[in-house]
């Protein structure tokens, strides 16, 4: 076991989804997940095991913000062997082309976070994600027929920003959506050479105004978890 998840060695897969929100984590392991085991409840932070069409995958929650999710990406992939890192997370759109519940596959992350800042003694690097894994999500989301859309996200340490405008510079350029974890996420793939990929499905949108209900975010976000089991 780990600091912050009471598993032992071989309850974790090599492959494993993180929902920021511990009780979508539960949601996917019992609406998709055979034969689930509960492994972690530390802190209330869910985790399972199970199978997917005969092959293993685990589900993880990991809270919100780059500080939180780093720290169970670094307990799964050096204290449990896991390998490929998918995670599955909300966001809210930064483009008036993007409309709620439509898929973001994130193959960027820009990012206001000291979290990188201090990796890199304030120099400036790009997290991106594992190409194949991104490939691969592309040509399930097209087979499927969802939605979808590939780009640049930000990562932002502040969800109630004080400057209201804060977001516009970000649409100017082009990123699709805001969200807390991918880059940090992208960062610790790259530093322990693991796979990782970023499916977030947008919840609300900072440019109409629109935005799902706290149970649509944990029950209803089919599509995402679909592509992301796809990729196990």
């Amino acid at each position: 076991m780990s600091i912050h998840i009471n598993a032992k060695k071989g309850d974790i897969a090599e492959t494993i989804l993180l929902p920021g929100d511990p009780l979508r984590a539960k949601w996917i392991a019992e609406n998709f997940l055979e034969n689930h085991i509960l492994y972690n409840e530390v802190r209330n932070m869910l985790g399972y095991t199970g199978t997917f069409r005969g092959k293993r995958v685990s589900v993880q929650g990991t809270g919100m913000g780059a500080a939180s999710i780093s720290i169970y990406l670094h307990e799964l992939i050096n204290d449990f062997g896991v390998k490929n890192l998918i995670r599955v997370g909300t966001a809210g759109s930064l483009q008036p082309h993007i409309h709620l519940r439509e898929l973001v596959i994130a193959m960027g992350a820009s990012n206001n976070s000291n979290l990188n800042a201090l990796y890199f003694d304030w120099e400036s690097f790009a997290p991106t994600a594992s190409f194949d894994l991104m490939q691969k999500a592309v040509a399930l989301a097209k087979s499927k027929k969802i939605k979808y859309h590939v780009g640049n996200v930000l990562s932002s340490d502040i969800f109630y920003h004080e400057k209201p405008d804060y977001h516009q510079k970000w649409t100017k350029y082009g990123v699709l959506c805001v969200e807390m974890e991918t880059a940090a996420l992208y960062t610790l793939a790259a530093k322990f050479k693991v796979n990782a990929i970023a499916l977030l499905t947008i919840s609300d949108s900072l440019i109409t105004h629109q935005q799902t209900t706290a149970t649509e975010r944990e029950t209803t976000f089919k599509d995402m978890v679909e592509v992301a089991l796809g990729l196990v």
